[in-house]
């Protein structure tokens, strides 16, 4: 049975334990050994199995219904939406633009509620909420009615996913994060693919209403029903789910404490969570989420429009963006998958990266209707690379903070940061430079070379700071060789090393 102990240990208690060989097998606190390496391979797999089968499928749900609420104005476009609401001008990106004010401004405080009640019951309120705003959407008759419901919505959806990710690392370990956040996040892909298909089933109804309410009328309930199930079906943490025996309560337990938290369940300190923000690699995580957003945002907004440069029917056009999201979220799991096996974030991260780069240049350096087939494929490797750098970045920055509540601070400022830069998406694709859309493609692919250059050297600093590291107290050890629990400093510890 493993021991229970949450008190963080004094810094001035660990020193690092060496073999005659010079390599670290872990760090000892007190006399015992601890290091955050798999012990029991078999207990561990099995217990990841239990969390694999009760958690990914419901929240993989949860994500998929919450992608569609936000991104059917897309669909909803090439429906006559914008006719129907009597828009005019550039109102329609206006409306894109508003959704991320509140989306971004919203995050934290709604981040702190998730970690007070619990992300298993703030989760379905929120599901609950902008599933009846997407409802409301069908009944506007204007743009301001509109504009209302894009706020509220904003507001909703606005800590979703950072909860998620901090409800997934009290689960899992370090190394298993990536593949499960990736089966999670390609919910997000799946419903782009979705939307299309649902598009095109539901812009064949003929009704006084307009097909694109009915897309908005079916998506909502669905989202609503959904949402009392969640409440009832997410357990509050590993050591209080109900379908665990106490033995595994108690491995699952110890795996957390010494490969992903300082403290298991820590009560949420303010003051001490937003000191996250002095580590100077924060920022540097969150100009590659700035980077990794317009691609990202680009490609889920505004995708039917690139498709439809290739001459296609608005139902052919929907039809045709089902094959390259059903592709990217493939890559996003091959890549997650790859990331976790390695255990390396920042080279998987820095090639997500370059698969947009290259679709892009290819989509503007050619005569798209001349060559359309090699146009499609270009938006195959748009989408290939649009998740997977945000799964990344955000296993990569959670596997190297073991405070709890640091790591919701963060996760809820940086994924609306990276979201936030739809700002940029929606008004970078100008009504003025359709169908070509050549300055906003521009623009994408530079952000994109960005981020490379930006992952890529902070990879490289970890990798000699963990050198450096080694180097001052004469051993050979990696992230695996020193539990989280003993890592409430972070870097500032001694046994500190960087997840790369």
């Amino acid at each position: 049975m493993v021991e229970r102990d949450l008190k963080s240990p004094e810094p001035d208690a660990r020193s690092a334990s060496v073999s005659g060989e010079g390599v670290g097998v872990g760090v000892v606190e007190g006399g015992e050994e601890l290091i955050a390496r798999v012990i029991d391979r078999k207990a561990e797999r099995a217990l990841c199995r239990r969390f694999d089968l009760r958690l990914l499928p419901a929240l993989a749900v949860m994500y998929l219904f919450n992608a569609l609420d936000k991104g059917n104005l897309g669909n909803a476009k090439t429906n006559g939406f914008e006719k129907d609401l009597g828009f005019t001008g550039n109102q329609y990106n206006i409306l894109l633009s508003v959704f991320y004010v509140p989306y971004v401004l919203c995050a934290p405080p709604v981040g702190m509620l998730g970690k007070k009640y619990g992300p298993s019951r703030v989760l379905p309120i929120l599901m609950f909420t902008f599933g009846n705003m997407t409802l409301l959407g069908a009944a506007c008759k204007n743009f301001k009615g509109m504009m209302t419901v894009r706020v509220v919505l904003g507001i909703a959806e606005s800590a979703f996913f950072p909860l998620v990710i901090y409800y997934l690392t009290t689960f899992y370990r370090r190394g298993e994060l990536a593949r499960r956040l990736a089966i999670f996040y390609a919910a997000s892909s799946i419903a782009n693919a979705f939307s299309g298909l649902l598009a095109f089933g539901v812009f064949h109804i003929k009704s006084h209403l307009s097909a694109w309410r009915y897309l908005f009328i079916i998506e909502g309930i669905c989202t609503v029903l959904f949402s009392f199930f969640a409440y009832w079906y997410l357990p509050m943490s590993a050591a209080k789910a109900r379908f665990l025996s106490p033995e595994e309560k108690e491995l699952a337990f110890y795996r957390i404490q010494v490969d992903s938290s300082s403290i298991v369940d820590e009560k949420f300190d303010l003051r001490e969570s937003v000191k996250v923000f002095r580590m100077p690699v924060v920022w540097a995580w969150l100009a590659i989420e700035m980077c990794l957003g317009v691609p990202l945002q680009s490609v889920s907004l505004f995708l039917p429009q690139i498709v439809g440069r290739l001459g296609y029917s608005v139902v052919k056009t929907n039809l045709c963006t089902v094959a390259p999201n059903i592709t990217g979220a493939v890559v996003l799991l091959v890549l997650a998958f790859a990331s976790d096996f390695t255990r390396l974030r920042s080279p998987f991260i820095a090639l997500a990266f370059s698969f947009p780069l290259i679709g892009f240049i290819i989509y503007t350096s050619i005569d798209v209707l001349q060559d359309k087939k090699i146009a499609y494929f270009a938006t195959f490797m748009m989408c290939w690379g649009t998740s997977a750098p945000s799964v990344l970045l955000s296993t990569w920055y959670n596997n190297n903070i073991a405070h709890e509540g640091k790591r919701v601070i963060l996760t809820s400022v940086g994924v609306p940061v990276a979201n936030m830069m739809g700002v940029v998406s929606s008004n970078i694709f100008r009504p003025q430079d359709a169908p070509d859309y050549i300055p906003a493609l521009v623009t994408t692919a530079c952000f994109g070379a960005f981020g490379i250059l930006l992952a890529g050297s902070l990879g490289t600093y970890m990798v000699f700071d963990n050198s450096r590291r080694n180097r001052v107290q004469g051993v050979a050890i990696d992230a695996q060789d020193v539990a989280t629990k003993m890592l409430m400093d972070g870097p500032a510890s001694p046994n500190f090393r960087w997840f790369l």
